[in-house]
C-alpha cells in the first residue's frame, strides 16, 4: 500500500485535502479537469491534482480496474514536467495488476 504509506508520512492537513480529492475524483467519476486528468502517455493512467498550502502540489496516480479506482503512486511534484520515475513507478505498479 505505497500511496498509504506515502501519505500517511506527510502532515495531517495535506493528508486531508488530498484525501479530499480522492474521495471527489472516486464517488464522482467520471470527473476531469481541474481534478483530474488522463496522463496521455500512459494508456489507463490518471492522476488526481491537489493544490497544498504554500504552493506545493500533490499528485496522485491511478487507474481503474475492474470497476475500482486503484491508487498507484502518490509523491509532492516539483517540476511542471511529471517525473519520469514516478510515472514508471505507478506503470510498474498498474501493469502487476493485470
Amino acid at each position: 500500500m505505497p500511496v498509504r504509506d506515502w501519505l500517511l508520512s506527510l502532515p495531517e492537513n495535506e493528508r486531508k485535502a488530498i484525501g479530499d480529492d480522492i474521495r471527489t475524483a472516486e464517488f464522482g467519476w467520471p470527473i476531469g479537469m481541474p481534478l483530474c486528468r488522463p496522463m496521455k502517455s500512459h494508456k489507463g493512467l490518471w492522476e488526481v491534482r491537489t493544490n497544498l498550502a504554500g504552493g506545493k502540489i500533490a499528485r496522485v496516480l491511478f487507474c481503474d480496474h475492474e470497476g475500482e479506482m486503484i491508487l498507484l503512486h502518490g509523491f509532492i511534484k516539483k517540476t511542471q514536467k511529471t517525473p519520469k520515475a514516478d510515472l514508471d513507478a505507478a506503470m510498474k505498479r498498474m501493469r502487476g495488476l493485470k
